[in-house]
């Protein structure tokens, strides 16, 4: 099946357009709508309660949803169900990291979580990450390739029987608990071309950011 992308209001820069495959299904975020142009495609769909942008013109083809200012969706979680529902296995989350709204990029990673426990593989990214997640019985290989740094965080509080290995620092059967960034800055070992990660329980958020 095709992928999903989710475009959502942080800047973007056209650089992301190699991210994008032909047949992707592009939902548009409120905002988000403006981003796509910068990525040199029109969206599929668009939904939002249009608070930060004024309300598009759908063009032929696309799907307006226009949502209630009063909800607890984000328009982000909204689009996430809504790809869930149609039966997406994969979303590319783009447009959700950073910006000026740090709360909102908080909430967007909670919304990637969100996606796989639903059993969607999630990945957030922008120029410099991308953000991945690892749940409960999971282990996963990490080859090294445009990211230096590996860094990983408890994002249900406390993850334990963490393992690293590939990395420099390597951990076995670890606690990380989210008072303590133990797994924050990681990388890859002399020698290495691979970090495989698992974990017995709690979920991880895997960020890969690019070397300065």
């Amino acid at each position: 099946m095709a992928r999903c992308v989710i475009v959502s209001a942080c800047p973007v820069s056209p650089a992301l357009a190699g991210l994008l495959r032909a047949d992707d299904y592009l939902i548009a975020c409120d905002a988000g709508y403006h981003n796509c142009e910068a990525l040199g495609r029109r969206p599929d769909a668009v939904v939002g309660d249009f608070d930060s942008a004024p309300c598009p013109v759908a063009a032929p083809g696309e799907d307006l949803v226009v949502l209630p200012h009063v909800k607890d969706d984000t328009d982000t979680e909204y689009a996430a169900k809504l790809a869930s529902r149609e039966g997406y296995t994969e979303v590319l989350l783009l447009g959700c990291l950073g910006g000026r709204r740090l709360e909102h990029t908080l909430a967007n990673l909670c919304t990637g979580l969100g996606l796989e426990q639903r059993g969607v593989r999630a990945v957030l990214q922008n120029e410099r990450s991308r953000v991945t997640y690892l749940l409960p019985g999971q282990t996963r290989t990490y080859p090294r390739g445009d990211y230096f740094y590996l860094s990983v965080f408890p994002l249900e509080g406390r993850a334990e029987g963490v393992q690293i290995r590939g990395a420099f620092y390597e951990l076995t059967d670890a606690t990380l608990t989210a008072g303590y960034p133990l797994g924050v800055s990681n990388e890859y070992a002399p020698g290495s071309d691979a970090i495989t990660l698992s974990v017995r329980e709690g979920a991880l958020a895997v960020i890969e950011t690019k070397a300065d």
